[in-house]
């Protein structure tokens, strides 16, 4: 189930002209929680509520999708990016 600061992200996003899609049970494990589409282009953003962390295969997948040329990273509660 979406947390409330993963909807947060993902209204803000649909916001500003992107189609959100939720990434679940996907054959990567770690990948990030959301795909962002518009232009051409896509943003995977992983979303972590206050009192979580990033887990080590969240920050490989999140350095995979980097390497592959996207944009990639994680936004956590109260704090914003905090990888990627």
């Amino acid at each position: 189930m979406a947390s409330g600061f993963q909807n947060r992200i993902k209204r803000e996003y649909e916001k500003k002209g992107y189609k959100v899609i939720k990434l679940a049970k996907t054959n990567a494990n770690g990948i990030t929680d959301l795909m962002c589409l518009k232009d051409g282009k896509s943003i995977f953003i992983e979303s972590k509520e206050a009192n979580d962390s990033l887990k080590e295969l969240q920050k490989y997948r999140i350095d995979e999708l980097k390497a592959l040329g996207f944009d990639a990273f994680c936004l956590q509660d109260g704090k914003g990016r905090v990888y990627g």
